[in-house]
């Protein structure tokens, strides 16, 4: 392995006047050293990341970088420019400018060091150190961090050539950094409150704890990302850790860097008072902070202002303002990210079951809106892009119905796609989106994604374990992975495993068709229990997408249909028989359950099973089982009453697109008052056991309390 810069990449009398002429004067030493395959095809990519947002830092610094197919092994030029040059920091040009360039496929340890080098921009010793320098030996070992700024003499280090004699490394420390006592002791106090956790650390282990000795300080959990997740990544989540120690607050950052990233455990999510969110692209996951008080800014602003930002995430905390979200259903609360095969499953299915939504709530919405508007015999119009009529309804209708179909046939591609991506990452979207087409193409349907996706996923990691050479890491992730595992999961799609899942979800379908009498009860009941048991969660979410997955064609069966009406009737009841609790009882709840109580009638309504997790929340052992048990009757009355529904979506709006509305209400009705009544029963209860004999009647207080009544 080459180092990471050695003395023939340093310029310390780098002369230019503009930032496109200093990025191709460093970039022409890594041509010569052979970093580099083509100048002006890695300085367009390092023109694009430019695009994206200015490189340049407070304290003149800049740092061009960029991910490129040209670059064949990560590494970096330094160059000291004689006039400062504008890379586009706030506070004037930069006189030191890192030319950061990464593979395609770079491996995680030298990201690692590159993450590294971002950190230690934000000490000014270091920088400092840089401008001193007086041979390109010396800034050459201090940016590998062979040495801390204090120990380096010029003198001493001159007759290091760079890659000839390189010093010998220590041994890199918890941060990534390389260096002696001095960089290690730096390294220790960042563990210890968390801010990197190494692998076999125990969950919960990085929850924080000043090394002042402060026992109970402001917890804060952040995340950081950018565009290439090399550079400013790194250096947000060191300039939010100084400005935490500053502020005798203890901090926990996940990086969410080109190297991938390290999960912060549940534990130590629950017990932060709150989140900073440093990002110019999306969090992954982010639905893990939901419900504490939250900052959401760009990732530069986590570098120029940290301090105001720890300032605004405690003065929400001390509000009480919540912004990250609704809480998480309480099934979901305790779970342990990445313990055990089955909790990582359930994550990979709900990452394609979450990107697959969207597309049946449009696609299934517009063919329900076709079939309302120009009847069901619609299906057999011909296509609209040869016959249309502005004027003619039938010509709306048949419009509406073949952009639903075209939405609903990226259900099963969408759906492979994106359990792959949840397994994979990027990388398997190919093979996933590929195995889900042919799945499609051979009427496997929604097992067969399941099981594309899967494989697609699998095959991926299988090939990223594979030892590749330093020359071809670069075309691993746009050529070689997508091309091997878009043969082998197809292959195995086509040819081994496609039909016999095709033939089981045929069986599945005539199953659903031929369902009647105590069979059809049994099935509606079974999905209403799964509907109420996490209120939108990965339980509720398998069942959803069962119903779904079966009305996605033209023409779904009766049973398919009947699924569906099930499902939609069961996932209405919580938030409504929660709501019609709140009416009747209202002294058995809080004042903000009383107005959440109001919005639930419309969430309800609307099919929104969300609508009841703040009272699941408050009290699960009495709300879930409530509303599990209104589900499974409504669930079973539906399918008893033969009930059908072709919209995936829309509560109450899509009643006249229902089979027997008149009795699929009642269903839902029934629903609704079992699951309020057996909740008002269950708190009644609670409240008669707190009671003292002949003391007045009592009411819950804004915190809950039992308070007596005026």
């Amino acid at each position: 392995m080459n180092q990471l810069i050695t003395a023939d990449l340093v310029a310390l009398g780098l002369s230019a006047s503009t930032k496109e002429e200093a990025t191709r004067a460093l970039a022409e030493l890594l041509v010569t050293a052979g970093r580099v395959t083509d100048l002006d095809g890695f300085l367009a990519d390092v023109a694009a990341r430019e695009e994206q947002m200015p490189t340049g830092l407070d304290g003149g610094i800049g740092i061009p970088h960029c991910r490129s197919s040209h670059v064949t092994e990560p590494t970096l030029a330094f160059g000291r420019a004689a006039t400062p040059v504008d890379y586009g920091a706030p506070d004037g040009p930069a006189d030191l400018i890192f030319l950061i360039a990464a593979p395609d496929g770079a491996d995680s340890e030298h990201l690692t060091i590159l993450s590294s080098l971002a950190r230690r921009l934000m000490d000014p010793e270091f920088t400092q150190a840089l401008r001193d320098a007086s041979e390109p030996a010396t800034a050459a070992r201090l940016i590998r961090g062979d040495a801390p700024p204090a120990t380096l003499d010029d003198s001493e280090n001159a007759a290091d050539s760079g890659p000839d004699e390189p010093a010998e490394p220590a041994e890199p420390t918890p941060d990534g950094h390389r260096g002696d006592d001095e960089a290690s002791e730096t390294a220790a106090p960042r563990h210890e409150s968390g801010q990197t956790r190494q692998p076999g650390q125990q969950d919960g282990a990085d929850t924080g704890r000043l090394s002042g000795g402060t026992t109970e300080p402001f917890r804060i959990v952040a995340v950081t990302s950018c565009p290439t997740g090399i550079a400013h990544t790194y250096m947000a989540a060191e300039s939010l850790e100084r400005a935490a120690a500053e502020a005798e607050a203890a901090i926990v950052v996940e990086t969410q860097g080109s190297a991938g990233f390290e999960r912060l455990s549940p534990a130590t999510i629950s017990a932060a008072d709150g989140v900073i969110f440093a990002h110019d692209v999306e969090v992954r996951e982010k639905e893990r902070f939901a419900g504490k008080p939250t900052v959401d800014v760009g990732v530069k602003a986590a570098i120029s202002r940290p301090g105001e930002l720890v300032a605004e995430v405690r003065e929400k905390a001390e509000r009480g303002e919540i912004t990250g979200g609704s809480a998480p259903a309480p099934v979901d609360s305790g779970a342990e990210s990445g313990d055990g095969y089955g909790t990582r499953l359930r994550k990979w299915l709900m990452t394609g079951v979450s990107y697959m939504v969207p597309f049946v709530a449009a696609g299934g919405l517009l063919i329900a809106l076709a079939f309302a508007v120009g009847g069901y015999e619609i299906n057999e119009a011909p296509s609209v892009a040869d016959h249309f009529v502005w004027t003619e309804i039938d010509s709306w209708a048949a419009l509406f119905f073949q952009i639903g179909n075209v939405a609903f046939s990226f259900l099963i591609p969408v759906l492979a796609g994106y359990i792959a991506y949840g397994m994979a990452d990027r990388p398997g979207l190919v093979p996933g989106f590929v195995g889900g087409s042919i799945a499609t193409s051979i009427e496997a349907g929604f097992l067969g994604g399941l099981a594309a996706g899967l494989l697609a996923g699998a095959v991926v990691m299988a090939i990223q374990r594979v030892r590749i050479p330093a020359p071809l890491r670069g075309v691993m992730p746009v050529v070689v992975i997508p091309l091997i595992s878009a043969a082998v999961v197809g292959a195995l799609m086509f040819v081994v495993i496609g039909k016999p899942i095709a033939s089981a979800q045929d069986a599945m379908t005539d199953w659903l068709g031929g369902l009647s009498g105590t069979n059809a009860v049994l099935l509606g009941g079974l999905l209403g229990l799964m509907m109420c048991f996490d209120l939108g969660g990965p339980v509720n979410k398998v069942a959803y997408a069962f119903a779904t997955g079966g009305i996605a064609s033209a023409d779904p069966s009766q049973g398919s249909l009947k699924v569906m009406a099930a499902v939609m009737a069961a996932g209405m009841v919580p938030p409504l028989g929660m709501a019609l609790a709140t009416t009747v009882r209202r002294r058995l709840f809080t004042k903000t359950e009383q107005e959440n109580g109001k919005a639930a009638w419309v969430l309800g309504a609307s099919f929104i099973t969300e609508g009841a997790i703040p009272f699941a929340a408050a009290d699960p052992l009495r709300v879930i089982p409530s509303a599990m048990a209104g589900g499974a009757v409504t669930g079973a009355l539906s399918m008893a009453f033969g009930s059908t529904l072709r919209a995936p979506h829309g509560g109450v709006f899509v009643v006249p697109l229902i089979g027997q509305p008149v009795l699929y209400l009642l269903a839902v009705a029934v629903g609704t008052a079992v699951t309020a009544g057996l909740v008002i029963v269950l708190k009644e209860t609670r409240t008669r056991a707190s009671q003292v004999p002949g003391a007045p009647d009592e009411t819950l207080g804004e915190d809950g309390k039992v308070a007596v009544a005026a």
